[in-house]
């Protein structure tokens, strides 16, 4: 059990100090050498060299070969990159979801592809007392939702076939779809529908129908949708809330700078 415990520290303080690391660099105009790192970060210049060169191969921290000076590297910036850009998308949709809300009384949420998930960044609540099982941070095998299939509707074959061979769903209900032939027909009528439906293929007796967001380079960067009861989301009233989710994600796309008229 002690020894357990030492590792678990030992673990903490490894990246607490590779923190450190990064915290100073992102710090200093100029590159710093192992020894300075060392000095400036109180650390011992053993464990620091080790830390330098996980950072190094990870992407997180370049060092020049030249000088040995050491320099944030692209990885940090990527991720800095990709979370403004996720911050930036959510407060854009925000007033979209509200106005979907409004309009439909069904709940409203964003999501975005994560390493072949579907996953819920925003969500705003029905005025209601059904409420859906959702929640931000949620994560869901794309196909087995409208939100999911609305992000994917746009990936070649390969793409959705690689997507599905690390999420094998088993069929949650009768309706679920599980074969990728059938998938891919669905992702065809997704895109040139202009939005996705989930007949109650994740959960007997809800609906989902979500849209595509686009980005200035027409890739499908988010999609926005909503869920309901099958009664709340009818055959009749389907096609109408189909098509205020195509037009708030087209118009928030046209934020985001795409030229699409999906």
């Amino acid at each position: 059990m002690a020894r357990g415990l030492t590792k678990s520290r030992e673990q903490v303080t490894s990246v607490e100090r590779a923190l450190s690391i990064l915290e100073l660099l992102a710090s200093k105009h100029q590159g710093l050498s192992t020894s300075a790192i060392s000095r400036s970060a109180n650390l011992p210049k053993s464990s620091t060299s080790y830390l330098l060169r996980t950072l190094v191969s990870r992407g997180y921290v370049h060092r020049d070969e030249e000088t040995g000076e050491h320099t944030l590297g692209v990885r940090v910036l990527s991720l800095g990159g990709q979370a403004m850009q996720g911050m930036a998308l959510r407060e854009l949709a925000v007033p979209y979801l509200r106005n979907i809300v409004d309009r439909t009384r069904l709940g409203s949420h964003l999501a975005i592809l994560d390493h072949g998930d579907a996953v819920y960044i925003e969500k705003i609540e029905s005025p209601g007392f059904i409420k859906m099982d959702i929640w931000v941070g949620r994560r869901v095998a794309p196909q087995l939702t409208a939100i999911g299939k609305a992000l994917i509707c746009s990936l070649g074959t390969e793409e959705v076939r690689e997507i599905t061979e690390r999420h094998r769903v088993a069929p949650a209900t009768s309706k679920t779809i599980v074969k990728l032939p059938r998938l891919l027909q669905e992702l065809a009528t997704t895109r040139r529908r202009g939005y996705a439906i989930d007949d109650e293929e994740h959960a007997v007796g809800v609906r989902c129908v979500a849209a595509p967001i686009f980005s200035a380079s027409g890739e499908v960067v988010a999609s926005i949708g909503v869920s309901g009861t099958a009664s709340q989301l009818n055959d009749d009233s389907l096609p109408a809330v189909g098509n205020i989710l195509k037009s708030a994600a087209l118009k928030l796309s046209a934020q985001l700078g795409s030229r699409s008229k999906r």
